[in-house]
């Protein structure tokens, strides 16, 4: 694993429950602004329950792709912030 995959996954393992970032907000918080495509990609590969990747949004309010599916990821973020 790279280190700049490393970043990013500890970077979403901090995402509390019922709280959301954006792929954008993980790409500054990671020191490369312009990388929120990477993220996406990055994040699309993977498959640790630890690792909270459904909490990764897009800038424009949509839920964005999921490796599970987005119609999962909507419904897990949706009952996360109910809880």
């Amino acid at each position: 694993m790279t280190l700049f995959k490393d970043k990013i996954f500890s970077i979403v393992k901090k995402i509390p429950k019922g709280k959301t970032m954006t792929y954008k907000e993980v790409a500054l918080k990671a020191g490369r602004p312009r990388a929120f495509r990477a993220i996406g990609n990055i994040l699309n590969t993977n498959y640790d329950p630890k690792i909270p990747c459904h909490r990764v949004v897009r800038s424009d309010g949509k839920t964005g792709g999921w490796n599970r599916g987005m119609k999962q990821k909507a419904e897990l973020l949706k009952k996360e912030k109910g809880n």
